[in-house]
Order: structure tokens, then sequence, then C-alpha cells
């Protein structure tokens, strides 16, 4: 199958079970348009078993368009300081054992059609079998993932080994101690995470960051003094990229790593 075969097969089958999607009329829409309406049905799925002839179409669809979009990989990039590296991209073509996505308390990803936040990104290009496990996880807790943890499950059709999610604390107003204290948890519940799953790399976005409104500067000084902690206290040598998107991101964490 081509790629607009796979994409019309995965529009179809959602569209069986989901009526909303109705007016949408895919063959006659351009390669963009399917793309968005594929990421907005995905987006909206609510969670359910997934065909097994589904998943493989899905995921050689999802494999050949991040391929497409060009994958990075660990070994090509150079550390800043040691074990610490410092990569400005998009974190779901980035190849390294596991990745950290802001997740939300319900865990589920992002359920609003085409938005921008990496737990919309992450979901969106790893495929509907990270939303199911996730949702197993959290059926089986039975209440809302607390802030500060972490929870890990495979990367599926992400080009890394694992996906840890952590849910970072929400500034509305005030940054407080308990917010900073918070944030300091969802780094390290990550790394300890990954250690305890035998990951040698590490790649972390910039937690609580953008619509949870932890200010960038501090949140930044937060990721790198615990990363450096951790590091010294416990003699690990894994391997942690600080993936940043905006300019002014990969400006504070190149300051704060020459130091």
């Amino acid at each position: 199958m081509t790629q607009t075969e796979r994409r019309l097969y995965l529009i179809k089958t959602l569209g069986q079970k989901d009526r909303r999607f109705d007016e949408y009329a895919a063959e006659q829409m351009t390669s963009a348009e399917q793309k968005r309406l594929l990421r907005a049905m995905m987006n909206v799925w609510e969670p359910a078993p997934i065909d097994e002839e589904y998943r493989r179409i899905e995921g050689e669809y999802l494999k050949q368009d991040i391929a497409d979009r060009g994958i990075t990989y660990l070994e090509d990039l150079s550390p800043v300081d040691g074990d610490l590296y410092l990569w400005q991209g998009d974190i779901t073509t980035l190849s390294c054992d596991a990745i950290v996505n802001a997740a939300n308390s319900q865990m589920l990803g992002c359920f609003v059609p085409l938005h921008n936040c990496i737990d919309n990104c992450i979901h969106s290009a790893a495929g509907l079998s990270l939303r199911y496990k996730c949702y197993e996880f959290m059926r089986e807790q039975g209440h809302e993932e607390p802030t500060g943890q972490a929870k890990i499950t495979p990367g599926y059709n992400l080009p890394c080994k694992y996906v840890l999610h952590t849910v970072g604390p929400i500034v509305s107003g005030r940054l407080t101690e308990e917010h900073c204290e918070l944030l300091k948890n969802c780094y390290l519940s990550c790394l300890r995470l990954a250690e305890e799953n035998s990951c040698e790399s590490i790649a972390f976005c910039c937690i609580s960051t953008g619509v949870f409104g932890f200010p960038q500067r501090e949140a930044a000084q937060i990721a790198v003094s615990t990363v450096k902690e951790y590091k010294k206290t416990t003699g690990s040598d894994s391997k942690v990229i600080f993936n940043v998107f905006k300019d002014d991101d990969l400006n504070i964490y190149r300051n704060l790593l020459k130091n």
C-alpha cells in the first residue's frame, strides 16, 4: 500500500466508529488535508481494543511518516557538558531509549483535535496503542495521576523505545516553592524510572511550560540542576537530552549548561 492508501484506510476505519466525520470526503482532499483529518480523528478516539489489521497498517503509515520527516539519532548529537545534550527539534523524531511526555492528569493524551501541545504530538505520532495502554494503566489505578510521578510505556511507532509520562504542576498565579518541588519530582521520577528500565538515554521536554504556565527560565533551572544533582549523587552515566522547540528555550538552556 502507498501512504495515501494507508491513510485513506485508517480514515475509513476510524470513521466507521465515529459518525462525526461523515461529512468529510477524504478521497477528494489533498494529502495535507487528509493528514489533518486523520490526526483529528485519532485525537478524539475513545480507548477501545484495536483491530490487528488497523494496528498493522497504522504502524506502517506512522513509521513511514516519521521517516519522511527525518529521524535524529542520539549518536549524531554532540554533548554540551559531559553526558548532557541540548537539542532543538521535534521530539517525536528523536531516536533514543526514552522520551518524556508532559501529560495531563487523565494520562490519555490530548483530546483537542490538532492541538499543538507535546502530549498531542506524541500520541498522534505513536498511534492509538499508546492511548489504549495508558487507558489500561488508569483503569487499573482507579484515579487521576498525581503530579510529580511518572509512568512508562512502549514507544510503539515512535523511534524511541519508551515514553515516560509525567504530570507537571500547573502555575496559574504566583510561582511557589511547592510548584518548584513538584517539577523537581517530575524529573527525578523520570530519571529513576528510566534507570529501572535500563534506559541509557532519556530526552526531556520542557515540562510544565506552555499551557501549564510554569515560567520558562525557572523551569529550565530546575531541570538542569535536578539532572546534574541526580547524576552526581547516583553516579548515573545515562545520557540526558534537553529537548527544546522554541528559540528562547534554546538560549536559556544553552546559557545554563555553560555554567
